[in-house]
C-alpha cells in the first residue's frame, strides 16, 4: 500500500450529543480564541544518549497526540467537524543555499528505529527541496511543527488571519540551550480553545516531557 493512503478514520462529531458542543460553540461563535502556551522542554537526557533531537520529538509529539482526542479533533477536506484516529507530523526543513524551507511529511510508526529510518529516507529524498512543499501529496491528518534553530525564545505566537478556522495545534521549536548542567529547548505550542482548554494543553506537555525521559531511560 502507498503511504499516502496509510489507513486512518474519521470520525464525524455529532454536536447534539457531543460533551463539549457548548465550549465549542462558545469559542467559535461567541468568542472566538486560539491561545499559545511556551515551555522550555528538558532535552538533556536526549544529549545524553546522543539522540537526533529534531525526530525524536517529532516522534514523541506523534505519540502524545495520538493519545488525546482534544490534539486530533478538525475539520476534514469536506468541512465536516470530527476526530482523526491518527496523526502523523508535517515539518519544516531548512534549504541552506535558497535560504527557504519546505515542508516533509513522514508516517508516524509503532517505533522510533522505524519512524528514524522513514524520517532519513525522506530528508535524503526531499530535504534540499526548494519550494514549500517538498514531499507531496500531503495527507489530511496531518499536525504541522516548525524548527526555528537560530535563537531561543520565551515566547511564540502566530498570528493567523484565519486561525479561528483551524482546529489543530501548531507547534514551534527554537535553539536549545544549556543551562547549568541541563540542556532545554523551547516550545510554543498553539491551540483552539474551542476543542483544547489549558488543562488539556497542561496534561499534553506533561505528558511529552515524561515521555522523552522514560523512553530515553529505556534505551530507545
Amino acid at each position: 500500500m502507498d503511504e499516502n493512503h496509510s489507513l486512518f478514520s474519521f470520525r464525524v462529531i455529532d454536536i447534539d450529543t457531543w460533551q463539549r458542543a457548548e465550549y465549542y460553540t462558545h469559542y467559535t461563535a461567541s468568542v472566538p480564541c486560539t491561545y499559545s502556551m511556551t515551555i522550555k522542554l528538558d532535552i538533556s537526557a536526549l544529549r545524553r544518549e546522543g539522540i537526533k533531537t529534531y525526530p525524536f520529538l517529532l516522534y514523541a509529539l506523534s505519540t502524545i497526540i495520538n493519545r488525546h482526542e482534544e490534539f486530533r479533533t478538525a475539520y476534514n477536506s469536506a468541512g465536516q467537524l470530527g476526530i482523526y484516529s491518527k496523526m502523523i507530523p508535517l515539518y519544516t526543513v531548512f534549504n541552506k543555499e535558497t535560504k527557504t524551507f519546505s515542508t516533509i511529511w513522514t508516517q508516524h510508526t509503532e517505533t522510533y528505529t522505524a519512524f528514524l529510518n522513514a524520517y532519513q529516507q525522506d530528508i535524503k529524498q526531499y530535504g534540499s527541496a526548494t519550494t514549500l512543499t517538498g514531499k507531496p501529496c500531503i495527507p489530511e491528518n496531518t499536525f504541522n511543527v516548525s524548527m526555528i534553530p537560530w535563537i531561543s525564545f520565551d515566547g511564540f505566537n502566530l498570528n493567523l488571519q484565519k486561525g479561528y478556522d483551524y482546529l489543530l495545534p501548531i507547534f514551534t521549536f527554537g535553539k536549545y540551550f544549556q543551562d547549568h548542567k541541563r540542556w532545554f529547548i523551547p516550545l510554543a505550542v498553539q491551540v483552539h480553545h474551542a476543542v483544547c482548554d489549558g488543562f488539556h494543553l497542561c496534561q499534553f506537555l506533561n505528558e511529552l516531557q515524561e515521555y522523552i525521559c522514560t523512553i530515553c531511560n529505556n534505551g530507545q
